[in-house]
């Protein structure tokens, strides 16, 4: 929730143009509003699966805190106000967008792919990678060469982060009976697919410099900031491992690479920004 509002923002900062300050703090709140409406859904769909997976069970619904409906019911307000406000506060293109990035986490993601196929999270991805192009619209009315950039960064970011993710929460995806990477291929499979995954990401941020949009001090955080990421994905692919592919380390790189990898786009975006304020 945290990356989805900060890149957001950032779309918003690097988005040539003006906004009044009211209407960009609008603008960002309606995002946030949109990732707390999809995480309602989500979790009142999920709610079977969420009871039976430790790092879920204790979620207001599974734990009867919240009754499904009412989780339901205010997840669709939450959703067709946030796309209302956008669109009257900016322009309809972000309001668009915005309704985009909801309805594709709710109905391709969440309904669709998660419990069909185990490339649920690289098609998927989509849903988090909408947000600094929605704050781009915000600001220019457009969904510009730029704004793709943006989202095609945290596209190809979003496999091997979840994926590290589903490496150690191997056992809570087979209970639930989703069908992750490491469920269906193996454990060695999906540090394979995470490498490659990664040796496409690393460029990629570099992409905003090379065509223009951000100049040499993106260019050199970025590169360091691709190498740091792709030191971390290799420990996944070395790790200790039996025949099988099951660490043998409990997943300890995978846990720091997971971690790393939100610390990574923090930075990545965050040096985005400051290039474009710093040396506009």
């Amino acid at each position: 929730m945290s990356l989805v509002v900060f890149t957001g923002l950032v779309g918003l900062l690097v988005a040539p143009g003006h906004i009044h300050p009211v209407l960009a703090a609008t603008a960002i709140l309606c995002i946030a509003v949109a990732a707390g409406a999809s995480g309602a859904i989500n979790m009142w769909y999920d709610r079977d699966i969420d009871a039976v997976m430790r790092r879920t069970a204790s979620r207001p619904i599974p734990a009867g805190r919240i009754r499904p409906q009412a989780a339901l019911t205010f997840g669709i307000f939450l959703a067709i106000a946030s796309v209302v406000v956008m669109g009257l506060a900016t322009n309809w293109v972000a309001g668009a967008a915005l309704a985009g990035s909801i309805g594709f986490y709710v109905f391709i993601y969440t309904m669709w792919l998660k419990r069909r196929t185990p490339q649920n999270i690289v098609i998927g991805g989509a849903a988090g990678a909408f947000p600094p192009a929605i704050g781009w619209a915000a600001v220019t009315g457009n969904l510009g060469v730029e704004a793709l950039v943006m989202f095609a960064i945290i596209f190809v970011w979003t496999p091997p982060h979840f994926w590290s993710l589903a490496l150690f929460a191997n056992g809570d995806y087979q209970r639930a009976g989703v069908p992750m990477l490491p469920v269906v291929a193996g454990a060695k499979e999906t540090r394979r697919q995470i490498w490659l995954y990664s040796l496409v990401m690393a460029p990629l941020g570099l992409l905003p410099t090379v065509i223009g949009m951000a100049g040499l001090a993106y260019g050199a955080a970025a590169l360091v900031l691709g190498g740091f990421f792709l030191e971390a994905i290799w420990r996944v692919k070395r790790d200790v491992q039996d025949e099988a592919g099951v660490s043998r380390s409990n997943d300890a790189p995978a846990r720091y690479a997971f971690k790393f990898s939100i610390l990574y786009l923090f930075l990545l975006f965050a040096a985005l920004a400051a290039d474009r304020m710093i040396f506009g």
